[in-house]
Protein backbone atom coordinates (compact mmCIF):
# COMPACT_ATOMS: atom_id res chain seq x y z
CA UNK A 1 0.00 0.00 0.00
CA UNK A 2 0.95 3.50 -0.89
CA UNK A 3 2.55 5.79 2.06
CA UNK A 4 -0.25 8.86 2.92
CA UNK A 5 1.25 12.13 2.13
CA UNK A 6 0.11 15.36 2.30
CA UNK A 7 2.18 18.72 2.34
CA UNK A 8 1.74 21.69 4.68
CA UNK A 9 3.09 24.88 4.78
CA UNK A 10 5.97 23.54 7.24
CA UNK A 11 6.77 20.59 4.95
CA UNK A 12 5.52 16.91 4.20
CA UNK A 13 3.69 14.52 6.62
CA UNK A 14 3.10 10.72 6.49
CA UNK A 15 -0.36 9.63 7.64
CA UNK A 16 -1.97 6.26 8.59
CA UNK A 17 -5.33 4.95 7.61
CA UNK A 18 -8.14 3.92 10.14
CA UNK A 19 -12.00 3.48 10.08
CA UNK A 20 -14.87 4.95 11.29
CA UNK A 21 -17.84 3.92 13.43
CA UNK A 22 -19.52 2.73 10.37
CA UNK A 23 -16.32 1.22 8.94
CA UNK A 24 -15.61 3.53 6.21
CA UNK A 25 -12.00 4.51 5.93
CA UNK A 26 -10.29 7.66 7.49
CA UNK A 27 -6.77 9.03 7.53
CA UNK A 28 -5.47 10.10 10.61
CA UNK A 29 -2.23 12.53 10.90
CA UNK A 30 -0.91 12.82 14.62
CA UNK A 31 1.78 15.06 16.23
CA UNK A 32 1.94 17.81 13.80
CA UNK A 33 3.66 20.78 15.80
CA UNK A 34 1.76 23.96 15.05
CA UNK A 35 4.49 26.25 17.16
CA UNK A 36 7.95 26.17 18.44
CA UNK A 37 8.65 24.23 21.43
CA UNK A 38 7.93 26.75 23.66
CA UNK A 39 11.17 26.43 25.72
CA UNK A 40 14.48 28.24 26.88
CA UNK A 41 13.78 32.05 26.76
CA UNK A 42 10.29 31.15 25.10
CA UNK A 43 8.71 29.61 28.33
CA UNK A 44 5.66 31.45 29.36
CA UNK A 45 5.66 33.88 26.16
CA UNK A 46 3.24 34.03 23.64
CA UNK A 47 3.84 31.18 21.06
CA UNK A 48 5.75 31.18 17.58
CA UNK A 49 4.75 29.70 14.40
CA UNK A 50 6.64 26.45 13.84
CA UNK A 51 9.86 25.70 11.79
CA UNK A 52 9.97 24.04 8.52
CA UNK A 53 11.48 20.66 8.11
CA UNK A 54 12.99 18.48 5.30
CA UNK A 55 11.85 15.12 4.52
CA UNK A 56 8.94 13.80 5.21
CA UNK A 57 7.22 14.19 8.60
CA UNK A 58 6.51 10.78 10.39
CA UNK A 59 2.69 11.85 11.61
CA UNK A 60 1.24 8.21 12.71
CA UNK A 61 2.07 8.80 16.58
CA UNK A 62 0.72 11.52 19.10
CA UNK A 63 2.36 14.37 20.03
CA UNK A 64 3.87 14.90 23.41
CA UNK A 65 1.27 16.32 25.82
CA UNK A 66 1.78 19.16 28.35
CA UNK A 67 3.63 18.16 31.56
CA UNK A 68 0.73 17.31 33.59
CA UNK A 69 -0.15 14.25 35.94
CA UNK A 70 -1.74 11.42 34.38
CA UNK A 71 -4.90 9.51 35.47
CA UNK A 72 -2.56 7.39 37.21
CA UNK A 73 -1.02 10.38 39.37
CA UNK A 74 2.00 9.85 37.26
CA UNK A 75 4.06 12.92 36.22
CA UNK A 76 3.82 12.89 32.03
CA UNK A 77 4.64 15.35 29.02
CA UNK A 78 7.07 18.04 27.95
CA UNK A 79 7.15 21.27 27.79
CA UNK A 80 7.71 20.73 23.98
CA UNK A 81 3.88 19.40 23.83
CA UNK A 82 2.39 22.05 20.99
CA UNK A 83 1.31 19.52 18.63
CA UNK A 84 -2.25 18.59 17.36
CA UNK A 85 -4.10 15.79 14.98
CA UNK A 86 -5.66 16.00 12.29
CA UNK A 87 -8.64 13.24 10.44
CA UNK A 88 -10.47 13.09 7.48
CA UNK A 89 -12.79 11.35 5.19
CA UNK A 90 -10.61 11.52 2.47
CA UNK A 91 -7.81 13.44 0.68
CA UNK A 92 -8.02 16.23 -1.45
CA UNK A 93 -7.21 14.07 -4.92
CA UNK A 94 -10.35 12.25 -3.88
CA UNK A 95 -12.62 15.30 -3.59
CA UNK A 96 -13.46 18.60 -5.13
CA UNK A 97 -15.51 19.92 -2.33
CA UNK A 98 -14.19 20.66 1.23
CA UNK A 99 -15.31 19.57 3.87
CA UNK A 100 -16.61 21.14 7.85
CA UNK A 101 -13.54 21.10 10.40
CA UNK A 102 -14.00 20.70 13.99
CA UNK A 103 -11.35 21.83 15.94
CA UNK A 104 -11.74 20.33 19.51
CA UNK A 105 -10.05 21.68 22.52
CA UNK A 106 -9.66 18.81 25.63
CA UNK A 107 -10.77 20.31 28.97
CA UNK A 108 -8.58 19.50 32.80
CA UNK A 109 -8.95 22.32 34.34
CA UNK A 110 -6.39 24.20 32.35
CA UNK A 111 -3.64 22.13 34.84
CA UNK A 112 -3.85 18.20 32.89
CA UNK A 113 -5.43 16.63 29.61
CA UNK A 114 -4.04 16.17 25.53
CA UNK A 115 -5.65 15.54 22.47
CA UNK A 116 -4.23 11.96 22.35
CA UNK A 117 -5.97 9.95 20.05
CA UNK A 118 -6.81 6.93 22.76
CA UNK A 119 -9.10 9.47 24.35
CA UNK A 120 -10.23 11.64 21.74
CA UNK A 121 -10.84 9.29 18.95
CA UNK A 122 -12.82 10.60 16.11
CA UNK A 123 -14.43 7.78 14.71
CA UNK A 124 -17.90 9.17 15.53
CA UNK A 125 -17.92 12.36 14.55
CA UNK A 126 -16.41 11.42 10.97
CA UNK A 127 -19.48 10.07 10.33
CA UNK A 128 -21.08 13.00 9.99
CA UNK A 129 -18.16 13.97 6.98
CA UNK A 130 -16.11 16.42 8.65
CA UNK A 131 -12.14 16.77 9.13
CA UNK A 132 -11.36 16.12 12.95
CA UNK A 133 -8.83 18.50 14.57
CA UNK A 134 -7.74 17.75 18.12
CA UNK A 135 -4.89 20.09 19.45
CA UNK A 136 -2.50 20.39 22.92
CA UNK A 137 -2.09 24.10 24.77
CA UNK A 138 0.21 24.76 27.33
CA UNK A 139 -1.10 23.93 30.77
CA UNK A 140 -0.73 25.02 34.23
CA UNK A 141 1.40 27.67 34.97
CA UNK A 142 3.61 27.50 32.07
CA UNK A 143 0.75 28.05 30.01
CA UNK A 144 -1.11 30.57 31.91
CA UNK A 145 1.67 32.29 34.42
CA UNK A 146 0.91 36.10 34.33
CA UNK A 147 2.99 39.25 35.48
CA UNK A 148 2.58 42.75 35.77
CA UNK A 149 5.43 44.18 34.05
CA UNK A 150 4.49 45.09 30.42
CA UNK A 151 8.06 44.75 29.52
CA UNK A 152 9.02 41.24 30.32
CA UNK A 153 6.00 40.26 27.95
CA UNK A 154 4.59 37.53 30.51
CA UNK A 155 0.95 39.22 30.61
CA UNK A 156 -0.64 35.53 30.82
CA UNK A 157 -3.05 33.63 28.84
CA UNK A 158 -0.04 32.08 26.97
CA UNK A 159 -2.34 28.82 26.65
CA UNK A 160 -5.35 30.76 24.94
CA UNK A 161 -2.54 31.92 22.24
CA UNK A 162 -1.44 28.10 21.63
CA UNK A 163 -5.01 28.11 20.94
CA UNK A 164 -4.91 30.83 18.39
CA UNK A 165 -1.78 29.74 17.01
CA UNK A 166 -2.97 26.61 16.36
CA UNK A 167 -6.61 27.96 14.44
CA UNK A 168 -3.99 30.42 12.33
CA UNK A 169 -2.69 26.97 11.39
CA UNK A 170 -5.95 25.24 10.24
CA UNK A 171 -6.54 28.18 8.22
CA UNK A 172 -3.46 28.16 6.43
CA UNK A 173 -3.50 24.31 6.32
CA UNK A 174 -6.51 22.59 6.49
CA UNK A 175 -7.34 22.74 2.79
CA UNK A 176 -4.50 19.88 2.21
CA UNK A 177 -6.76 17.61 4.34
CA UNK A 178 -10.41 18.39 2.40
CA UNK A 179 -11.13 20.70 5.28
CA UNK A 180 -12.63 24.07 4.27
CA UNK A 181 -10.86 26.92 6.27
CA UNK A 182 -14.30 29.17 5.95
CA UNK A 183 -16.41 26.51 7.89
CA UNK A 184 -14.81 26.13 11.04
CA UNK A 185 -16.33 25.27 14.28
CA UNK A 186 -14.71 25.31 17.59
CA UNK A 187 -15.85 22.83 19.91
CA UNK A 188 -14.57 22.24 23.89
CA UNK A 189 -15.78 20.88 27.34
CA UNK A 190 -15.24 21.54 30.45
CA UNK A 191 -12.15 23.88 30.74
CA UNK A 192 -12.41 23.77 27.28
CA UNK A 193 -15.66 24.96 26.74
CA UNK A 194 -14.28 28.20 29.02
CA UNK A 195 -11.53 28.14 26.39
CA UNK A 196 -14.36 28.10 23.56
CA UNK A 197 -16.31 30.79 24.77
CA UNK A 198 -13.14 32.99 25.70
CA UNK A 199 -12.04 32.70 21.73
CA UNK A 200 -15.30 33.96 20.92
CA UNK A 201 -15.05 36.77 23.25
CA UNK A 202 -11.15 37.34 21.88
CA UNK A 203 -10.62 40.17 19.49
CA UNK A 204 -7.42 38.40 18.76
CA UNK A 205 -9.42 35.12 17.56
CA UNK A 206 -11.48 36.75 15.09
CA UNK A 207 -12.12 35.53 11.84
CA UNK A 208 -10.58 32.08 13.02
CA UNK A 209 -13.69 30.12 13.28
CA UNK A 210 -17.58 30.45 12.16
CA UNK A 211 -19.67 28.34 14.57
CA UNK A 212 -18.94 27.48 17.97
CA UNK A 213 -19.94 24.47 20.53
CA UNK A 214 -19.35 24.49 24.92
CA UNK A 215 -20.03 21.60 26.59
CA UNK A 216 -20.53 21.96 30.23
CA UNK A 217 -18.20 25.60 30.73
CA UNK A 218 -18.43 29.38 30.19
CA UNK A 219 -16.78 32.34 30.91
CA UNK A 220 -19.11 33.35 33.61
CA UNK A 221 -18.56 29.99 35.29
CA UNK A 222 -16.77 31.52 39.08
CA UNK A 223 -13.51 29.12 38.31
CA UNK A 224 -13.12 30.69 34.91
CA UNK A 225 -10.75 33.84 35.82
CA UNK A 226 -7.94 33.41 37.87
CA UNK A 227 -5.89 35.57 39.55
CA UNK A 228 -1.75 36.07 38.66
CA UNK A 229 -0.04 33.70 40.30
CA UNK A 230 3.92 34.44 39.14
CA UNK A 231 5.01 35.12 43.40
CA UNK A 232 3.20 32.55 45.12
CA UNK A 233 5.41 30.26 42.17
CA UNK A 234 8.49 32.15 43.14
CA UNK A 235 7.50 31.92 46.89
CA UNK A 236 7.00 27.97 46.78
CA UNK A 237 10.20 27.49 44.63
CA UNK A 238 12.07 29.40 47.22
CA UNK A 239 12.82 32.30 44.78
CA UNK A 240 15.52 35.02 46.22
CA UNK A 241 14.25 38.10 44.24
CA UNK A 242 11.03 40.10 44.69
CA UNK A 243 11.87 41.79 41.29
CA UNK A 244 9.86 40.06 38.44
CA UNK A 245 12.47 40.36 35.92
CA UNK A 246 14.87 38.58 38.33
CA UNK A 247 11.80 36.02 39.37
CA UNK A 248 11.18 35.22 35.67
CA UNK A 249 15.10 34.78 34.53
CA UNK A 250 14.78 32.57 37.95
CA UNK A 251 11.54 30.50 36.42
CA UNK A 252 12.72 30.05 32.82
CA UNK A 253 16.32 28.86 34.03
CA UNK A 254 14.32 25.74 36.47
CA UNK A 255 13.95 22.10 35.22
CA UNK A 256 10.05 22.18 33.97
CA UNK A 257 9.72 19.37 36.66
CA UNK A 258 10.10 21.43 39.37
CA UNK A 259 8.12 24.02 37.62
CA UNK A 260 5.38 21.23 38.03
CA UNK A 261 6.24 20.81 41.08
CA UNK A 262 5.84 24.27 42.67
CA UNK A 263 2.35 24.34 40.94
CA UNK A 264 1.45 21.70 43.20
CA UNK A 265 2.26 23.10 45.92
CA UNK A 266 0.07 26.82 45.63
CA UNK A 267 -2.61 25.06 46.26
CA UNK A 268 -4.99 26.18 43.42
CA UNK A 269 -8.74 25.03 43.98
CA UNK A 270 -11.49 24.75 41.99
CA UNK A 271 -14.35 25.23 44.53
CA UNK A 272 -16.87 28.37 43.70
CA UNK A 273 -15.94 30.21 46.47
CA UNK A 274 -11.91 30.49 45.05
CA UNK A 275 -10.44 32.81 42.85
CA UNK A 276 -8.15 30.47 40.94
CA UNK A 277 -4.49 30.88 41.13
CA UNK A 278 -4.54 28.82 37.31
CA UNK A 279 -6.13 29.80 34.53
CA UNK A 280 -7.19 33.27 32.23
CA UNK A 281 -6.71 36.21 33.14
CA UNK A 282 -7.39 40.12 32.13
CA UNK A 283 -4.38 41.16 30.87
CA UNK A 284 -2.78 44.61 31.19
CA UNK A 285 -2.54 45.99 28.29
CA UNK A 286 0.85 45.47 26.61
CA UNK A 287 2.80 48.08 23.66
CA UNK A 288 4.35 44.71 22.41
CA UNK A 289 1.71 42.36 21.73
CA UNK A 290 -1.61 42.07 21.38
CA UNK A 291 -3.61 40.80 24.56
CA UNK A 292 -6.05 37.32 24.30
CA UNK A 293 -8.40 39.00 26.88
CA UNK A 294 -8.32 42.75 28.35
CA UNK A 295 -11.82 43.26 29.54
CA UNK A 296 -14.25 41.39 32.10
CA UNK A 297 -16.01 38.16 29.92
CA UNK A 298 -19.57 39.88 30.99
CA UNK A 299 -18.59 43.40 29.75
CA UNK A 300 -17.76 42.32 26.48
CA UNK A 301 -21.35 40.15 26.39
CA UNK A 302 -22.98 43.15 26.98
CA UNK A 303 -21.50 45.46 24.82
CA UNK A 304 -22.04 42.77 22.21
CA UNK A 305 -17.99 43.50 20.89
CA UNK A 306 -17.47 39.70 19.94
CA UNK A 307 -17.88 37.49 17.31
CA UNK A 308 -21.00 37.06 16.57
CA UNK A 309 -21.29 33.00 15.30
CA UNK A 310 -23.99 30.70 15.74
CA UNK A 311 -23.16 28.36 19.48
CA UNK A 312 -24.64 25.65 21.17
CA UNK A 313 -24.10 25.93 24.98
CA UNK A 314 -25.32 23.04 27.43
CA UNK A 315 -25.12 21.10 30.88
CA UNK A 316 -25.09 17.86 32.35
CA UNK A 317 -28.18 16.73 34.50
CA UNK A 318 -25.53 16.09 37.35
CA UNK A 319 -22.49 18.47 36.66
CA UNK A 320 -21.94 18.15 40.91
CA UNK A 321 -20.89 14.37 40.79
CA UNK A 322 -17.53 15.75 39.78
CA UNK A 323 -16.86 16.73 43.34
CA UNK A 324 -17.57 13.11 44.33
CA UNK A 325 -13.53 12.87 42.89
CA UNK A 326 -11.95 16.24 43.25
CA UNK A 327 -8.89 16.11 45.43
CA UNK A 328 -9.59 19.69 46.10
CA UNK A 329 -13.35 19.09 47.32
CA UNK A 330 -14.81 22.00 49.03
CA UNK A 331 -17.38 20.24 51.32
CA UNK A 332 -17.71 17.44 54.06
CA UNK A 333 -20.82 15.53 53.43
CA UNK A 334 -21.33 15.40 56.97
CA UNK A 335 -20.78 18.57 57.92
CA UNK A 336 -21.44 21.20 55.26
CA UNK A 337 -20.87 24.99 55.72
CA UNK A 338 -23.23 26.34 52.72
CA UNK A 339 -20.71 29.70 52.60
CA UNK A 340 -18.26 27.67 50.84
CA UNK A 341 -20.78 27.06 47.71
CA UNK A 342 -21.01 30.69 47.26
CA UNK A 343 -19.57 31.89 43.80
CA UNK A 344 -16.72 34.57 44.73
CA UNK A 345 -17.47 36.75 42.03
CA UNK A 346 -20.50 37.14 44.70
CA UNK A 347 -18.05 38.79 46.83
CA UNK A 348 -19.40 37.86 49.49
CA UNK A 349 -16.86 37.69 52.43
CA UNK A 350 -17.21 34.53 54.56
CA UNK A 351 -18.42 34.75 57.85
CA UNK A 352 -20.23 38.35 57.16
CA UNK A 353 -23.90 38.52 57.48
CA UNK A 354 -24.38 38.79 53.91
CA UNK A 355 -22.59 35.65 53.26
CA UNK A 356 -24.26 34.00 56.49
CA UNK A 357 -27.67 35.26 54.97
CA UNK A 358 -26.60 33.43 51.66
CA UNK A 359 -25.84 30.40 53.43
CA UNK A 360 -29.22 30.10 55.16
CA UNK A 361 -30.97 30.68 52.28
CA UNK A 362 -29.49 27.77 49.82
CA UNK A 363 -30.06 25.44 53.05
CA UNK A 364 -33.74 26.18 52.97
CA UNK A 365 -34.05 26.71 49.57
CA UNK A 366 -32.18 22.73 48.09
CA UNK A 367 -32.38 21.14 51.92
CA UNK A 368 -36.12 22.65 53.39
CA UNK A 369 -34.08 24.41 56.04
CA UNK A 370 -32.04 21.16 57.73
CA UNK A 371 -29.38 19.69 55.61
CA UNK A 372 -29.30 16.09 56.35
CA UNK A 373 -26.09 13.45 54.67
CA UNK A 374 -28.15 10.50 54.82
CA UNK A 375 -31.21 11.96 52.88
CA UNK A 376 -29.76 14.80 50.37
CA UNK A 377 -27.08 13.37 48.33
CA UNK A 378 -28.78 13.95 45.22
CA UNK A 379 -30.07 17.92 46.48
CA UNK A 380 -26.37 18.99 47.54
CA UNK A 381 -25.18 17.41 43.91
CA UNK A 382 -27.40 20.23 42.80
CA UNK A 383 -26.12 22.96 44.97
CA UNK A 384 -22.99 22.12 43.54
CA UNK A 385 -23.95 21.84 39.76
CA UNK A 386 -26.20 25.26 40.02
CA UNK A 387 -22.72 27.23 41.93
CA UNK A 388 -19.76 25.85 40.62
CA UNK A 389 -21.33 25.32 36.39
CA UNK A 390 -24.83 25.80 35.48
CA UNK A 391 -25.41 29.23 36.69
CA UNK A 392 -22.29 30.61 35.17
CA UNK A 393 -23.62 29.09 32.26
CA UNK A 394 -27.26 29.79 32.20
CA UNK A 395 -26.20 33.57 32.99
CA UNK A 396 -23.50 33.72 30.33
CA UNK A 397 -26.59 32.72 27.92
CA UNK A 398 -28.88 35.34 29.31
CA UNK A 399 -26.83 37.75 28.64
CA UNK A 400 -25.67 36.56 25.19
CA UNK A 401 -29.26 36.40 24.52
CA UNK A 402 -29.37 40.50 24.68
CA UNK A 403 -26.62 41.03 22.36
CA UNK A 404 -26.09 38.46 19.74
CA UNK A 405 -26.72 38.61 16.32
CA UNK A 406 -26.65 34.60 15.74
CA UNK A 407 -28.42 31.86 16.96
CA UNK A 408 -27.80 30.45 20.68
CA UNK A 409 -28.67 26.56 21.25
CA UNK A 410 -29.32 25.00 24.53
CA UNK A 411 -28.83 21.67 25.52
CA UNK A 412 -29.37 19.44 28.83
CA UNK A 413 -27.41 16.24 28.73
CA UNK A 414 -29.36 13.38 30.95
CA UNK A 415 -27.89 9.84 29.89
CA UNK A 416 -27.20 7.89 32.11
CA UNK A 417 -25.81 4.75 30.33
CA UNK A 418 -22.97 2.65 30.08
CA UNK A 419 -20.66 5.25 28.11
CA UNK A 420 -20.89 7.95 30.78
CA UNK A 421 -17.39 9.21 30.73
CA UNK A 422 -16.54 10.47 33.99
CA UNK A 423 -18.41 8.31 36.17
CA UNK A 424 -16.95 4.60 34.34
CA UNK A 425 -13.58 6.69 34.64
CA UNK A 426 -14.21 7.32 38.55
CA UNK A 427 -15.98 4.63 39.75
CA UNK A 428 -19.57 6.71 40.30
CA UNK A 429 -22.62 4.76 40.93
CA UNK A 430 -24.91 7.77 41.75
CA UNK A 431 -27.60 8.47 38.90
CA UNK A 432 -27.97 10.96 36.37
CA UNK A 433 -25.12 12.68 33.86
CA UNK A 434 -21.88 13.84 35.61
CA UNK A 435 -19.32 16.41 34.36
CA UNK A 436 -17.61 15.49 31.02
CA UNK A 437 -19.90 12.40 30.58
CA UNK A 438 -20.89 13.51 27.52
CA UNK A 439 -17.16 12.91 25.89
CA UNK A 440 -17.80 8.80 25.87
CA UNK A 441 -20.79 9.53 23.26
CA UNK A 442 -18.45 11.88 20.86
CA UNK A 443 -15.25 10.39 21.06
CA UNK A 444 -14.00 6.67 20.65
CA UNK A 445 -12.17 6.49 24.15
CA UNK A 446 -10.27 3.10 23.04
CA UNK A 447 -9.10 2.11 26.70
CA UNK A 448 -11.88 2.64 28.78
CA UNK A 449 -15.18 0.95 26.55
CA UNK A 450 -16.26 -1.96 24.81
CA UNK A 451 -17.63 -2.23 21.31
CA UNK A 452 -21.13 -0.89 21.88
CA UNK A 453 -24.37 -2.93 20.68
CA UNK A 454 -25.72 -1.91 17.46
CA UNK A 455 -29.05 0.16 18.24
CA UNK A 456 -28.67 0.18 21.76
CA UNK A 457 -29.15 3.30 24.08
CA UNK A 458 -25.33 3.95 23.86
CA UNK A 459 -25.53 3.28 20.09
CA UNK A 460 -28.32 5.80 19.32
CA UNK A 461 -26.25 8.64 21.68
CA UNK A 462 -23.59 8.54 19.78
CA UNK A 463 -25.31 8.67 16.55
CA UNK A 464 -27.53 11.48 18.33
CA UNK A 465 -24.86 13.59 19.07
CA UNK A 466 -22.77 13.07 15.99
CA UNK A 467 -25.30 13.85 13.72
CA UNK A 468 -26.31 17.11 15.97
CA UNK A 469 -22.94 18.39 16.42
CA UNK A 470 -22.00 17.57 12.60
CA UNK A 471 -24.95 19.11 11.03
CA UNK A 472 -23.96 22.32 12.92
CA UNK A 473 -20.88 22.46 12.05
CA UNK A 474 -22.16 22.02 8.56
CA UNK A 475 -24.61 24.82 8.61
CA UNK A 476 -25.17 26.22 12.01
CA UNK A 477 -28.09 24.69 12.66
CA UNK A 478 -28.57 21.44 14.70
CA UNK A 479 -31.44 20.39 13.17
CA UNK A 480 -33.26 17.30 10.74
CA UNK A 481 -32.55 14.97 13.74
CA UNK A 482 -35.43 12.53 14.08
CA UNK A 483 -37.78 14.85 13.62
CA UNK A 484 -37.72 17.08 16.38
CA UNK A 485 -37.21 21.03 16.08
CA UNK A 486 -35.16 22.44 18.71
CA UNK A 487 -35.43 25.80 18.56
CA UNK A 488 -32.81 28.49 19.51
CA UNK A 489 -33.22 30.49 22.85
CA UNK A 490 -35.37 33.50 22.58
CA UNK A 491 -35.06 37.23 25.13
CA UNK A 492 -38.46 35.26 26.32
CA UNK A 493 -37.87 31.70 26.09
CA UNK A 494 -34.42 29.57 26.63
CA UNK A 495 -35.74 27.09 24.47
CA UNK A 496 -33.58 23.50 24.80
CA UNK A 497 -32.83 20.03 23.93
CA UNK A 498 -32.87 17.51 26.31
CA UNK A 499 -30.62 14.78 24.99
CA UNK A 500 -31.74 11.79 27.35
CA UNK A 501 -33.04 8.30 25.74
CA UNK A 502 -35.42 9.92 23.76
CA UNK A 503 -34.85 13.78 22.21
CA UNK A 504 -37.47 16.09 23.59
CA UNK A 505 -37.76 20.07 23.68
CA UNK A 506 -38.39 22.16 26.83
CA UNK A 507 -38.55 25.48 27.81
CA UNK A 508 -36.26 27.65 30.35
CA UNK A 509 -34.57 24.31 32.49
CA UNK A 510 -34.60 23.90 35.64
CA UNK A 511 -36.17 27.32 35.85
CA UNK A 512 -36.73 27.60 39.53
CA UNK A 513 -33.07 27.06 40.83
CA UNK A 514 -31.81 29.19 38.05
CA UNK A 515 -34.61 31.90 39.63
CA UNK A 516 -32.92 31.43 43.04
CA UNK A 517 -29.69 32.07 42.24
CA UNK A 518 -30.92 34.79 39.67
CA UNK A 519 -32.16 36.33 42.97
CA UNK A 520 -28.72 36.06 44.75
CA UNK A 521 -27.02 37.36 41.85
CA UNK A 522 -28.78 40.57 41.54
CA UNK A 523 -28.09 42.03 45.02
CA UNK A 524 -24.76 42.72 43.67
CA UNK A 525 -25.16 42.94 39.91
CA UNK A 526 -28.39 42.58 38.03
CA UNK A 527 -28.45 39.95 35.51
CA UNK A 528 -30.69 39.79 32.05
CA UNK A 529 -34.23 38.30 33.12
CA UNK A 530 -36.25 35.56 31.20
Amino acid sequence: MDDVIVHVKQGSLKGKIGTDYDGKKYYGFLGIPYAKPPIGNLRFKAPQPADNWVGIRDATKDGRPCISRNASKRIIGSEDCLFLNVYTPELPKEITIKKPVMVWIHGGKYTSGSNNSQLYGPEFLLTGDVVVVTINYRLGVLGFLAMDDPQLNVPGNAGFKDMVVALKWVQANISSFGGDPNNVTIFGASAGAKAVHLLLLSPMAKGLFHKAIAQSGAALNPSTLAKPSAKELAAVLKCPHTNEKDILQFLQQLPAKEIYLGQEKMGDSFAPNFVRLIGPVIEKVSPNEPAFLSEDPLKIILSGNYQHVPLIMGYNSREGLFFKTESNRFHDDTNANFEDYIPHNLKAKKGSAFSRSIAKKMEEFYFGGEYSPSKHQDKLCLLQTDSAFLHGMYSSIKNHISSSKTPIYVYKFSIDAKRNFYKVLNKINSPGAAHCDDLGYLFNVASLFEKCIPNSVEDKTIRRLAKLWTNFAKTGDPNLVENVTWKPATKNEMNYLDISETLTCGVNPEHERMRFWDEISEKVAPVSKL
